[in-house]
């Protein structure tokens, strides 16, 4: 006889649809998001729990099993190739319609860009019960996974007040975010998950999220990250983690998985890569390492600093593929009453070689200054505690792609004062 466990039901997901695409669900047995949502739809493994949410008639449909694990386009016809992002599932039982789903969700701090966890997937789970099986012959049929036909069940519950399902706690520190939606990124702890992505006692390491970001915004699954500057590794950390492939370069390696290479010279061919991310030195302000050729070891109120960087810049943009993205970190510096505008410095010689995308500020976070003593000496001898770096998004001009160059066409909608 089977023994039944609770750790054995695997997490769950909850796909949305609309009454326009409700139908290609059920009768592809498919279930798809869009680019928002795909960092948590990408997690899904074949045998977990998943539930299909109707946004215009707030109804969760339940419950269904994952027979294959995320892929991007397993039909890329599916909803005219709106939602790459696709999963093929089969129905465990009849399928129960709930209503007042949102309510339900919300009370079990269920999110769609997050996994469940396992006491949310389970708490959800019962709910499903059909009335006519007890909860271990339930979890007997949820653990063997035995598909059956479409059936929607003309039993549909409803759930209206709060009160009626008990709150589920959330776990912070394994829910996923959304992308950043804004030009303000502030991320209070340097990596997301269970896992750590670098190591956060780096000298100025990056944070796990501003990577993410990247990685979700301008690759899919399976494209090619390189980092020339890879520092404690959280750029391979993250994109193993998101299922890219990815090259981490540093000129002295912190660790085995970081190839030994000078950023100025990438040994890769030309447009090879689908997203470039450098943090680079921004002075001599950081110990990087011993190597003579650091560049962290050249002043950035010279033209020399500049001169290498851009060294860097001219391979980055060798191997990154036409239309792909660049992402660059870099800070300014104030020293000894002297503040050197390195950001501005070196968006210069980027915008040589690639166009702007987008420049984003990143809270400074983690730094030796951010203390009561440095807030107060700032406040005193009239200067200013570095708070943010620049985020400069940049991308590699496609000829083929490129529009004609004309005087656009701006509507603007005017407000009456």
């Amino acid at each position: 006889m089977l023994k039944l466990s609770r750790k054995s039901i695997k997490q769950g997901q909850v796909f949305a649809c609309t009454d326009k695409s409700q139908n290609e669900c059920f009768t592809r047995l498919l279930f798809g998001t869009n680019r928002t949502y795909a960092p948590a739809a990408m997690r899904v493994k074949q045998g977990d729990s998943l539930f299909l949410l109707n946004l215009d008639s707030d109804i969760l449909y339940g419950v269904f099993r994952a027979i294959s694990s995320a892929k991007m386009n397993i039909e890329p016809e599916a909803w005219g190739g709106r939602y790459p992002y696709q999963v093929r599932v089969e129905p465990i039982s009849k399928i129960i319609p709930i209503k007042n789903a949102k309510k339900l969700l919300k009370t079990l701090s269920i999110k769609r860009y997050s996994p469940m966890n396992r006491r949310a997937t389970i708490k959800l789970l019962e709910i499903y019960r059909p009335k006519n099986l007890g909860m271990d012959k339930w979890f007997k049929v949820l653990l063997e996974a035995q598909g059956v036909k479409l059936e929607i069940s003309n039993e549909t519950r409803s759930w209206g007040l709060l009160g009626e399902v008990k709150q589920v706690k959330t776990e912070p520190a394994k829910e996923l975010p959304l992308l950043e939606a804004t030009t303000l990124w502030d991320f209070p702890r340097q990596s997301y998950g269970s896992s750590p992505k670098g190591n956060n006692k780096y000298p100025g390491v990056t944070p796990a999220l501003l990577i993410w970001n990247l990685v979700w915004r301008y690759t899919d699954p399976g494209d090619l990250v390189v980092d020339p500057m890879c520092g404690s590794g959280t750029t391979i950390d993250v994109c193993k983690e998101e299922g890219r492939r990815v090259i981490g370069y540093d000129i002295a390696p912190a660790r085995p998985d970081i190839i030994q290479n000078d950023s100025r010279k990438i040994p890769l061919p030309t447009e090879h890569a689908d997203l470039v991310f450098v943090d680079s030195p921004y002075g001599d302000n950081i110990k990087y390492s011993d190597h003579p050729d650091c560049i962290g070891k050249i002043s950035s109120e010279t033209v020399a600093f500049y001169d290498e960087l851009e060294k860097v810049i001219a391979e980055c943009h060798r191997v990154l593929k036409k239309g792909k993205v660049l992402g660059w970190l870099i800070g300014d510096q104030w020293v000894k009453k002297q503040f050197t505008p390195v950001g501005f410095e070196l968006y210069q010689r980027l915008a040589k070689y690639f166009e702007t995308v987008e420049i984003i500020c990143i809270v400074r976070r983690g730094q030796a200054s951010h203390t009561g003593l440095w807030y107060n000496r700032a406040r005193r001898f009239n200067f200013f505690l570095r708070g943010f770096k620049y985020l400069f998004i940049m991308r590699k001009p496609d000829v083929k792609k490129a529009k004609k160059v004309e005087q656009r066409k701006v509507e603007w909608t005017n407000y009456e004062r």
